[in-house]
């Protein structure tokens, strides 16, 4: 009897837990794993009993039972190709984790405020009493948990447009589209591509599932969904359903978000008491306009994660105070002309470029008028924006760009922003 033979191709955090995924779960499966880096680690690889392949080689597709791609992989790479020419099945590393999980699945995908909701929703299912695991985009693989977790315990699954795109069966009983707005064109190509694969989380819903959409945007409003499941549309003037008053989130946004997870847990059946609990204990996450300095009456918020101007236009929602943003970072296709007409519109008092995406915003912010200074380094801009700040004032780091071109991810910029905030304030 030929045993099934896999190819797992990116070696980062997914990558990996799909390799121990299948070892752990499917032990008679061969496993083959490729990266293009020379420089991968494969300990650990080696290990599992995982043949490594490293350094840009295309591995041969005969035979395999599936190729199992990696999120930061793009669907253009030559060994992704190579499979689909010879008919191989390509999954992404969430389509193997379904195939393993029969977990009730409750996913969560849009271009902003993802992970936020994914970790409000698993606090509100715990809430009302129901076994919870988070995972997905958020963090943790969602094929970490396979064979590792009750199976009835629901899954909150964050899920990126990178995940769904090469979905078969992922089946998610609840799921939820948040909004929808330009990114990673460069990946997709065109937003209908884009909007394509993130309301493929709707695709293998059966009826009694459930289909949840924020109606204050109108790309998805307007959408028509695929699968089966019942749509439930959300909007901000259905706030008073929920404790927002007493929330610690802020932003409108987070109110859409707020209503979506809430729907999300009613669904699953958890009270609408106890979904109010789990929003009043719930605090910012990291990076998502998280406080983490104050001196002089000068609050520092760090929004690194808002990596595109949308995220940063829904930031400055939350701040009724005079603003002092600091913006830039490397250039993902993005346009900043939206951005500098809300920025004009908003309590920002200045702006501080930094990073490649400088040229690119400062001439959609002259355009419209609005005020900045060149900084050139996040340290420059946040001496600068805390010398010029008043009590009641903000400074806010919220960049609408990537992180590349100067920190190694968002994670990075968000750390060195909380340290020189928290360096400044400790000099105040």
């Amino acid at each position: 009897m030929t045993r099934d033979r896999y190819l797992v191709v990116g070696l980062a955090r997914s990558g990996v837990a799909a390799c121990e995924a299948i070892r752990r779960v499917w032990p008679e499966a061969e496993v083959v794993a490729a990266d293009q880096r020379a420089d991968v680690e494969v300990g650990r690889l080696r290990e599992l009993g995982v043949e490594p392949v490293i350094g840009g080689d295309v591995v041969p597709v005969q035979g395999l039972s599936a190729v199992v791609k990696s999120p930061g992989v793009p669907s253009q790479t030559d060994q992704v190709v190579a499979a689909r020419a010879a008919g191989v099945p390509v999954w992404s590393e969430v389509e193997l984790a379904a195939r393993m999980l029969p977990n009730p699945i409750a996913g969560v995908t849009g271009t902003n405020g993802k992970t936020t909701t994914t970790e409000l929703l698993g606090a509100m299912l715990r809430s009302g009493g129901l076994a919870c695991e988070v995972a997905g985009n958020v963090g943790r693989p969602l094929s970490a948990l396979a064979g590792r977790v009750d199976p009835n315990a629901w899954i909150a699954c964050e899920l990126s447009s990178f995940q769904l795109e090469d979905i078969d069966t992922l089946r998610c009983r609840i799921g939820a589209a948040l909004n929808l707005t330009p990114d990673h064109l460069d990946r997709h190509g065109t937003v209908a591509e884009y909007l394509r694969c993130k309301l493929r989380i709707f695709e293998n819903q059966r009826p009694g599932d459930v289909a949840i959409v924020n109606g204050d945007d109108p790309t998805l409003r307007d959408a028509e969904l695929p699968g089966l499941g019942d749509r439930v549309v959300v909007t901000r003037e259905q706030a008073k359903e929920i404790d927002w008053e007493h929330a610690l989130l802020r932003g409108d946004h987070n109110v859409e978000n707020a209503l979506a997870a809430a729907a999300a847990a009613r669904a699953a059946g958890v009270r609408s008491t106890d979904v109010d609990r789990a929003l009043r204990e719930f605090a910012p996450l990291r990076h998502r306009l998280e406080p983490v300095a104050t001196a002089g009456g000068v609050e520092f918020v760090n929004d690194s994660k808002a990596t595109n101007p949308d995220a940063t236009i829904q930031a400055l929602t939350a701040f009724p105070g005079a603003v002092h943003l600091i913006l830039g970072g490397s250039l993902k296709g993005s346009d900043f002309t939206d951005l500098a007409t809300a920025v004009a519109g908003s309590p920002v008092a200045q702006t501080y470029l930094i990073g490649a995406a400088a040229d690119a915003i400062a001439e959609s912010l002259d355009a419209a008028g609005v005020p900045f200074k060149r900084s050139g380094t996040l340290a420059a801009a946040v001496e600068s924006a805390a010398a010029a700040a008043g009590p009641g004032d903000t400074v806010l780091l919220s960049p609408a760009c990537a992180s590349f071109d100067q920190f190694r991810d968002y994670e990075d910029r968000g750390d060195t922003f909380r340290r020189l905030a928290q360096e400044v304030a400790g000099a105040a």
